[in-house]
């Protein structure tokens, strides 16, 4: 069955950065497009960046653009997103999800001073 794994949230200062990381099993990783989304407390889902199965194109939403890079490891099954310059607002659990459907646990991010 499909997992998804994600790791490398944890508690930042405004302006630091984090790595977080997606471990992806169960399907053929490389065909499918993957998301990060994100939830904080009392809000509804964000789409926060998706890229395509070879890592060809990526988008973003508009405000981590600049600060998020979202990418790949076909050969690890792994997906990645480097989170810079973090804000507050960017404070949230953070999830993995396969396309449209499949989503992870989660990990979680905390900004704070």
């Amino acid at each position: 069955q499909v997992q998804l794994v994600e790791s490398g949230g944890g508690l930042v200062q405004p302006g630091g950065s984090l790595r977080l990381s997606c471990a992806a099993s169960g399907f053929t990783f490389s065909n499918s497009a993957m998301s990060w989304v994100r939830q904080a407390p009392g809000k509804g889902l964000l789409l926060v960046s998706s890229i395509n199965g070879d890592g060809s194109a990526t988008s973003y939403a508009h405000s981590v653009r600049g600060r998020f890079t979202i990418s790949r490891d076909n050969a690890k099954n792994t997906l990645y997103l480097q989170m810079n310059n973090l804000k507050l607002e960017d404070a949230a659990m953070y999830y993995c999800q396969r396309g449209t459907g499949d989503r992870g646990q989660g990990t979680q991010v905390i900004v704070s001073s």
